[in-house]
């Protein structure tokens, strides 16, 4: 499901993927300490609609045994999913509408994910300045 993200999400989802650290909390750092400190948790977050070429996505919180859901763009629901280890879902239309269908067979999983792993320590936050 492609989903164009901004340069600063890029590279915050990037640096936690790294595990790099940073001096201060960047801004996904700062709201996942915050739900932390409020015993809430990032339950999941769900990739809702594609409206006029925009994506739509929520938040789902949870508390105790309540959740609740915060409308927000997809690359920082995205950015906190990474940093919560929250499941990443996307509704049936939206994969019916966008998805890709790669024209080969699918690789086995331990591959993928060694390639993906050798990408990521290869890229810096400077390769999405383009």
């Amino acid at each position: 499901l492609p989903i164009w993200i901004g340069h600063a999400e890029a590279a915050a989802i990037l640096m936690k993927l790294q595990g790099t650290d940073t001096p201060r909390p960047m801004t996904h750092d700062l709201v996942t300490e915050i739900m932390g400190e409020l015993n809430t948790r990032v339950a999941r977050i769900t990739v809702t609609e594609l409206r006029d070429n925009t994506f739509y996505a929520l938040i789902t919180l949870a508390r105790d045994t309540a959740e609740i859901d915060v409308d927000s763009r997809p690359s920082d629901a995205i950015a906190l999913a990474v940093r919560a280890n929250a499941p990443i879902f996307a509704a049936d239309e939206v994969i019916a509408e966008s998805a890709i269908e790669f024209e080969h067979e699918p690789e086995e999983s331990d591959d993928v994910v060694e390639q993906f792993k050798e990408f990521l320590e290869n890229i810096t936050p400077e390769d999405f300045n383009s």
